[in-house]
């Protein structure tokens, strides 16, 4: 049976870390649209390479399928929306993965190499050396991510794009990025201070729209929470 404390706990870091890297999504940058004319050495990239392509807060990865092909896994609501491939494979709107985001809607989709790093610089293998793990054999690789195409359920903490390729190249599904977020949440829980700022924020919420079950059980449930987390 689920815990459904744990289960609303989830819900709220995935939110927070949404939120915390909102600039990730933004569109209509001069710099992306600018970047959308780089070139990339594809003759380089070997079939089952892990591509990292580093944005403003967060790092996109995918593996590379040979014939200018990436597989990486996308949330996009549009296929919550329609069966219609034609409008599904298509560039993922900001707005289509955002809300792809919220409502925890994705595929592992294949794309070329200039669509899946949208202008960004491309790291090849770099997970190799940051997460010191020996990797399985390319063709090995790109076989685990073509059998992964297709709509799956998407998760900021439990089931990225980080999650996907790791699990292809390495056969473990991890998520530094994800761990790093969850450790600076931990940080910010056992800071006492939280309590304090939790208990100031509720009395206020309750000064300002009266006493009543969603003010006062908030103003009293999270700093508790927070003093036994801490």
């Amino acid at each position: 049976m689920k815990n459904p404390v744990l289960e609303v706990v989830s819900l709220l870091l995935e939110k927070l870390l949404l939120v915390s890297n909102f600039r990730l999504f933004s569109s209509g940058t001069p710099g992306e649209d600018k970047g959308r004319n780089n070139f990339y050495e594809i003759s380089s990239f070997l079939r089952g390479d892990v591509l990292e392509v580093p944005r403003t807060h967060l790092t996109h990865y995918g593996i590379y399928l040979g014939d200018n092909r990436v597989a990486h896994l996308m949330p996009d609501i549009l296929l919550a929306l329609t069966d219609d491939k034609g409008r599904t494979q298509k560039v993922v709107s900001n707005k289509r993965l955002i809300l792809g985001v919220i409502g925890k809607v994705a595929s592992i989709r294949v794309d070329t190499v200039e669509d899946f790093a949208y202008g960004a610089d491309i790291l090849v293998n770099h997970l190799d050396e940051s997460l010191q793990k020996k990797a399985l054999l390319n063709e090995e690789v790109a076989r685990r991510a073509e059998k992964l195409l297709g709509m799956t359920a998407y998760s900021l903490l439990w089931n990225n794009c980080e999650h996907f390729v790791t699990y292809c190249r390495y056969g473990i599904p991890i998520s530094p990025q994800a761990d790093k977020f969850c450790e600076n949440v931990k940080i910010i829980i056992r800071d006492q201070r939280s309590v304090l700022a939790s208990a100031v924020l509720g009395l206020a919420s309750i000064a300002c729209l009266g006493l009543a079950p969603y003010t006062t059980l908030p103003a009293i449930f999270i700093p508790f929470c927070l003093w036994m987390a801490g």
